[in-house]
Formats: C-alpha cells, structure tokens, sequence
C-alpha cells in the first residue's frame, strides 16, 4: 500500500494559515532587512563612480550614515524575525506534540501491542520538530530570499543584461538539479524517521529490560542489536549527505564558472568603456544578493522537505481510527447495576484465527467469576474483552443489558477497575500512584482506600510514608507492597466492575494474606472478574469457569466442580500436590 504524501497545500492550511498574523508580520520584517541590505551594492557604486572622483565629503558623510542606518535596521529585524518566528515555532512544536499524544492515548490496545514504546516515543517528540521550518525562519527566509533575487536580477537586468542572462544559465542548471534532488531525499528522511524509531525503541525496551540482560549475561547481545541498528541510521544519512553534497558542490562549480566568466566579461566591457567600475562592483555584490538566497534556498529547502517527511508521518497517524469512535459509541452509561453477559462470543486477534470460540456466561451484578484453565487457554482474552479492551468478531457482551460496542468508551471505564499481575507504577510518592484515577479524591477517601488495601501496614514504618518515592515501575517496593498499592488505586476508583489478573501469584505467605483480605474489600458488591492461577485464592467465586483451548469446558462453584472430578479437579489436585 503506498502511503499518502503530505501536501505542502495541506501543510499551509493546517499549520501556516491559523498564524498569517505572525507570518505576515515576518514576511514585512524580512522584506525590509532585504531591502536595507541592497542599500550596500548600490553605495558602493555612488562611491567608486561619484563621491571619490569628485573627493565629496559631505556627500561620503551621508553615504556612510545610510548605509550605518541600513545595518541597524537588517540587524533590528533580523533579531525580531528570530524572536518572533522562532518562539512561535517552537510553540507550534509544543501544541503539536500535546495533539500528537492525546491522539496516541486514544488508540486502540492492539496498536500499542504491534508497536514499541520507544518508536512511539520518537514519533511524539521527533516527528513534529520539523515543523519548525514551516512556520519558523526557514518558510518565511525562502520567500524573502525570493524577493531578495527578484530585487536583484531586475537591477542586474539594468546595469548590464547580456552579463545577467549569461549567469542565469547555470543558476537554472542548479535550480533543476536541486529539486531533482529534494525529489529523491524526502524517501530517505521518511525512512531515517523510522529507523530513528525503531532504533530508540529497541534502546528503551534495552534500559528497561536491564536486569533480565544482566542476569543473562546477554550486554554483547544487545550492544550488537543496537549497533545494527545505528548502522542503518548512519547508512541513511549517508544517503541523505550524499544528495545534498551533490547540491552544494554544483552549486559551487556552476556559481564558479559563472563568476569567472563574469569577470572576463566585465573586463571587457571596463575596457571597451561601455561600463564604470562601480557598475562593475555593484553588478558583483547584487549578483552576490541574488545568488545567495538561491544557495541557501538549497538548504532550507531540505529543511522543508524534512519537515514534510516527518508531518507525512505524523499525518499518518492523527488519520488512524480512534477506539472510542463516536459515530459507532454513542451510548452514555450513567447508572450501572454492573450485570454482565457473554453471547456466543467468539473473538480472534487475526481475522483466520479464532482464540475463543462460542463464549456464554452471564456475570450477574456483584457475583464473582473466576476464570481458571491452562496458559494461553484464552482467560485473559475473555477479561480484555470485559474490560472493552478488546471487540468480539462474533457475538455480543452486554452490560446491564446494552451491547458494550455501542458504549462510550470513558463513560464505562470509569466504572471499570483493573489490577493485574505485574500493575503499572509511576515514578512518585506512593500517594500520587494511589490518587491516579481520581486525582481531586479528598484525604479521606485516599486514607480509607489506604486502610482498605493494608497499604499502611508497610508505609506506617516508612519515614515518608505515603510521600515515600517509588522510583521507575515502583522498584524500590516488594511484589506485595506494588500489589497493595495497585489495589488501593481500584478501590478509590470505586468502580462497579473489576478485572483481577491473579493478584496473588508470586508472593509470599504473608504478602498474600494482606492481599487476599484487601481484596475481600475490593470484590465486596462488585462484578468481579478474577483470572485465577493459584486455585486456592478462588473457592469461594460464585461461578469458576474452565477454559480450555477457547471453549468453557467446565462452569460451576469449587465444591461441585471437585465433585464432578473433571478438568477442574485434575488441576485443583495437581496443585495441591505441588
């Protein structure tokens, strides 16, 4: 599938129109500095041809107190146009990159699973820097440049002509050369976007990941991945060097060949008297104004193109399908009962591919289910699809008797509580980790989910308590301290529904019976779905369901599933072996 390329129309529309003010008042400042900079060439002619050959010294006061005005004013604008263009851009930068990650946060779960977080990392912060140059100096520097060589060849035409149509020939040669050029980069900066990503992604999950690498000893497996990886970057820059060493260096040979055949000629014309010195010098420096901005042109040039391979990328992913799509989610949930059903859900993450197969159960409001089967049975796919994180292929889960695909998205996740096995922490006290749901929560509230969860039993022998620093994903607390932590978030989100991914599993004794009463707490008049590991922790569910290779093969209480002396009872008495 091609991918569709950003339009410099569109990026004008999007970017550089909603700022017309501000660019507008940039284009005015760098006409004047423009302006004020041919005030030079054409001083110098009034010097050489009339005030020194006439030894006019006021008329050489004046001309010194032009040209000195003329500096200042290029040097006042350009300060401005600096100020003005540059912090906009950067403000522009900082907008761009909030829209950016807002869209990202309403993506879909299986996007964030085919992608690494540090390639979506570079695409928020890298991709949108390019921006810069659109609404920056560099748009407004290649319009005024424009004018300035406009300006320029118009006085070029009237000092002498033939000399002006004789340089245009190679600066037409260049001109083609170099949008020949822009042509062939704007691939390669798209690709080094990407590689860029994909090469901070592997670093990230790398400094993530770095026990395990050092328990493995496995650093000169990962220095070799990551120098793979810069290995291409490097090639594609070269790639990117090499085109835009091509620019510069015709750019060189062909402005060479045109200055040294203007020497010859104005030579010539000084000796056939048919042209002053001064005419001579000044067509040398407005030759200067008006090649000079078709030379940088070069460079903002591949800017700009730049620019547009990462807003090709951006682009891309502001048009991506958000989860909550509101033209199919139109359903708001005000009072949720919390009753749950599953009918005929079959679900698979590729389309020729199902991983559950005919799912039915109903969760009745305040019950609890817990799912129990082999790894990879499809538990967890079940609880994804509870929580909307997933859609079914087939069938329906409704909630309170409405079909969860016709739901708003926000206003049933904030119904939802989830605690997983290994919970996300952020690095802070363990006081903002508890507030994350509902950071306006009064002292209270948090105290009692604190009590609820028993996370005082640990902080009251901390010297910070609650205000204790967890470092990155909590590492500084045991298994159990992160688990009380991640269940005090839930029950301060109060929500109707909660999803429970073996809470338990890899503590210890002590650790767990914290847990277990804290969840008692948490479950207490909830729907609550439990994926259960340890069959111990489940027996007293209102409904255990077993699954096996997608199917529900086994449903009812501990008691008659161990009577029943099936799967369930296989697994239930393996365990208590073990």
């Amino acid at each position: 599938m091609t991918k569709k390329k950003v339009s410099l129309a569109w990026a004008f529309k999007e970017f550089i129109w909603p700022r017309k003010k501000i660019v507008f008042i940039g284009l005015v400042l760098i006409i004047l500095k423009s302006l004020a900079g041919l005030v030079l060439p054409y001083a110098t002619k009034n010097l050489i041809d009339e005030i020194i050959p006439a030894k006019d010294m006021h008329g050489l006061k004046i001309l010194l107190i032009v040209v000195s005005v003329s500096i200042l004013i290029q040097s006042l604008t350009s300060f401005s146009l600096t100020r003005l263009l540059s912090v906009e851009a950067q403000h522009l930068i900082s907008l761009l990159r909030a829209k950016v990650q807002r869209k990202l946060l309403t993506l879909p779960i299986s996007f964030f699973d085919n992608n690494k977080s540090g390639a979506l990392v570079s695409r928020v912060m890298s991709d949108v820097e390019g921006v810069r140059n659109l609404v920056g100096t560099g748009l407004v520097q290649l319009i005024g440049g424009t004018i300035t060589a406009i300006i320029s060849l118009v006085i070029l035409i009237k000092i002498n002509a033939t000399m002006t149509f004789f340089v245009l020939v190679p600066v037409a040669i260049f001109a083609f050369i170099a949008l020949k050029a822009f042509g062939y980069i704007r691939p390669i900066f798209r690709a080094r976007g990407k590689i860029n990503a994909e090469v901070t992604g592997r670093l990230t999950e790398t400094l993530n990941g770095v026990r395990v690498i050092k328990g493995f000893n496995a650093e000169e497996q990962e220095n070799k991945t990551f120098e793979k990886g810069v290995e291409r970057l490097f090639l594609n820059v070269k790639k990117s060097l090499t085109a835009t060493a091509l620019m510069t260096s015709s750019s060189t040979l062909l402005l060479g060949l045109a200055s040294a055949g203007i020497m010859g000629m104005g030579g010539y014309f000084i000796m056939n008297e048919s042209m002053s010195y001064g005419e001579f010098v000044s067509f040398t420096l407005f030759l200067g104004f008006m090649i000079a901005p078709i030379v940088q042109m070069s460079n903002i040039g591949s800017q700009l193109t730049e620019a547009m391979a990462g807003l090709d990328r951006t682009q891309e992913l502001m048009n991506m399908t958000e989860e909550d799509d509101p033209e199919t989610r139109k359903v708001v949930l005000n009072n949720v009962t919390g009753n749950m059903v599953f009918e005929d859900v079959s679900f698979g993450y590729d389309k020729n591919k199902e991983v559950l197969h005919a799912i039915n159960f109903s969760a009745p409001a305040g019950s609890v289910t817990a799912l129990v089967g082999s790894s990879g049975s499809g538990k967890s796919t079940i609880a994804g699809l509870a929580a909307t994180f997933l859609s079914p292929s087939k069938g329906k889960v409704t909630l309170d008797g409405i079909d969860l695909t016709t739901v708003n998205l926000s206003s049933y996740r904030s119904q939802l509580g989830v605690v997983l096995q290994d919970d996300f922490l952020y690095e802070g006290t363990i006081r903002e980790n508890i507030l994350f749901p509902r950071p306006n929560a009064t002292e209270e509230e948090v105290l009692a989910a604190v009590k609820g969860a028993y996370v005082n039993e640990f902080t009251d022998r901390f010297d910070d308590g609650l205000e204790t620093v967890i470092g990155e994903r909590g590492v500084k607390l045991s298994g159990g301290q992160r688990q009380r932590i991640s269940i005090a978030r839930a029950l301060l989100a109060n929500p109707k529904i909660i999803i429970l991914d073996e809470a338990t599993s890899n503590l210890d004794t002590e650790s767990e019976s914290y847990i277990q009463k804290s969840l008692q707490i948490l479950m207490k008049d909830r729907t609550t779905f439990v994926i259960a590991h340890r069959l111990s922790t489940i027996q007293k569910a209102d409904q255990i369901l077993v699954i096996e290779e997608g199917k529900i093969v086994e449903r009812g209480k501990h008691q008659e599933l161990i009577d029943k002396k099936g799967r369930y009872f296989d697994l239930y008495t393996y365990q208590s072996r073990i």
